[in-house]
């Protein structure tokens, strides 16, 4: 039963059985300007863990924004493929962390990577990252599609489809939900409640970018996008509780 946003709590098994939950590179660096701050890598594992422990099965994508952002790269003259790939080995590098903080609180993980590097994580292979989520593993699908061009949200929004995702969780920081201006600027901007992938392209809303929501769109997977800076935030929305924004057709 999909959660509409004055659902009251309700049991796991009441709403989603499989989710995607895809974060920014940045929502790893803290307050830190740049990489990895480790306090708070732990602090999402454990949001991530409060929501395994209901028996979800979670898949994740982490942007490699805190680390090398590949447009960035090309903007300043490195060329396009090139940098696109160096962002595609930082958000291995995010996948690892993020690995290593849940396993340090009890929960199994695999990092799968679209780019082949055996000695640091499993290549990707569908029905095998689909069993290990019928293990309860945390599966953390790396290196974005494994091709330039394409942004780790279109590798969250294509993984939660080929696994099966009955909805993309979206964590953002400092915002929890989708505006119709952005709110961090403008103190007039107004959250929706819910809203239709059509609208988000044609008013160029910015949760994902265009690819990323037509896929979603094409093949009415919802996403759910929420503030991944409050405590407890992930297993609230999951249960129907808090502040968000459901985007569907």
């Amino acid at each position: 039963m999909p959660l509409t946003s004055d659902q009251p709590d309700v049991s796991s098994a009441a709403t989603y059985n499989r989710v995607m939950l895809k974060i920014s590179g940045e929502a790893l660096m803290g307050t830190q300007g740049f990489g990895l701050h480790p306090p708070t890598v732990r602090r999402i594992a454990e949001e991530v863990k409060s929501v395994h422990d209901l028996g979800v099965e979670i898949c994740m994508v982490i942007g490699g924004g805190n680390i090398f952002r590949g447009l960035s790269g090309s903007a300043q003259g490195m060329e396009r493929t090139t940098a696109d790939y160096m962002g595609m080995l930082a958000t291995v590098m995010n996948a690892l962390a993020m690995q290593s903080a849940l396993e340090d609180i009890g929960v199994f993980t695999r990092v799968i990577s679209a780019i082949r590097m055996d000695e640091v994580a499993e290549p990707y292979i569908r029905r095998r990252a689909v069993r290990h989520l019928e293990k309860k593993r945390v599966c953390i699908f790396a290196a974005g599609t494994g091709n330039p061009y394409f942004t780790t949200d279109t590798a969250a929004t294509l993984r939660a489809n080929e696994m099966a995702c009955e909805a993309i969780f979206m964590g953002k920081n400092g915002v929890d939900g989708v505006y119709d201006m952005d709110p961090k600027t403008n103190p007039e901007a107004k959250r929706y409640d819910s809203v239709s992938y059509d609208d988000v392209l044609a008013k160029r809303l910015k949760v994902m970018d265009a690819s990323a929501i037509a896929l979603a769109r094409d093949n009415n997977l919802p996403l759910i996008v929420f503030g991944l800076d409050q405590p407890g935030g992930f297993r609230g929305v999951l249960a129907g509780e808090g502040t968000y924004t459901k985007v569907t057709n």
